[in-house]
């Protein structure tokens, strides 16, 4: 198997010169400063590390937020969202609309490193914000499809706590936590890309329309 491929959407000039040096383990076929620009290239890559804020006075309608995430997976790529963004629920659209991963980039390099790697690997990255979100969402019955153990799992990621203290704390070891967390986000990604805005606006207690500005549009049936 081919190491993993990436390439960057940013339009942040100095990110995209110099991200290949801050992170030298990955492979690097490409920058953009836009997903148009990405999409007229199509550059050969396995993962396309995407920020949400792309239009600027240079690039006004540049595609940008959750429409772009969508854009650019329909294009065959993965996407894993690399952004400053905060707020749960944009985030957790990202996912809704089939992103891999969000990364803040106020992590650190390693960790960043590590969660595009793990997108790369197919596997599912969620921000603590969007944990929390998803604890909520289990504690108020709108994700049936859990097991007591994985919730247990959740709970406490949710908290920020490391695979060595939950297994300290529910007796297991760390592989295993790890099986846990990996089947559960597997879910709780078909849940995010299923529901509808209404569905976890009910769940969450939140007025009608909260969501709808930035939640991912569904096919029509």
């Amino acid at each position: 198997m081919h190491a993993a491929r990436f390439a960057m959407v940013d339009d942040a000039t100095a990110l995209r010169a110099s991200i290949a040096d801050l992170l030298p383990a990955m492979r690097f076929t490409s920058v953009h400063c836009s997903v148009e620009e990405l999409l007229g290239e199509r550059p050969d890559a396995d993962v396309v590390i995407l920020d949400l804020h792309l239009a600027n006075a240079l690039q006004p309608g540049a595609s940008q937020g959750v429409a772009a995430v969508s854009q650019v997976i329909a294009a065959g790529y993965r996407v894993c969202v690399y952004t400053q963004e905060e707020r749960r629920f944009v985030l957790a659209a990202c996912l809704a609309a089939g992103a891999l991963g969000v990364v803040s980039k106020a992590s650190s390099l390693e960790d960043a490193e590590a969660s595009f790697l793990a997108v790369a690997e197919g596997d599912l990255v969620m921000p603590p914000a969007v944990t929390g979100l998803i604890e909520v969402l289990a504690r108020r019955g709108a994700l049936t499809i859990l097991t007591p153990r994985q919730r247990d799992v959740l709970a406490g990621r949710a908290r920020g706590l490391t695979y060595a203290e939950l297994s300290r704390s529910l007796f297991l070891s760390e592989s295993t936590l790890r099986g846990y967390w990996r089947d559960l986000t597997d879910m709780v990604s078909q849940y995010l890309q299923a529901t509808s805005p209404g569905d976890i606006e009910r769940a969450l207690g939140l007025g009608p329309g909260d969501l709808i500005d930035w939640w991912p549009d569904r096919p029509a049936a």
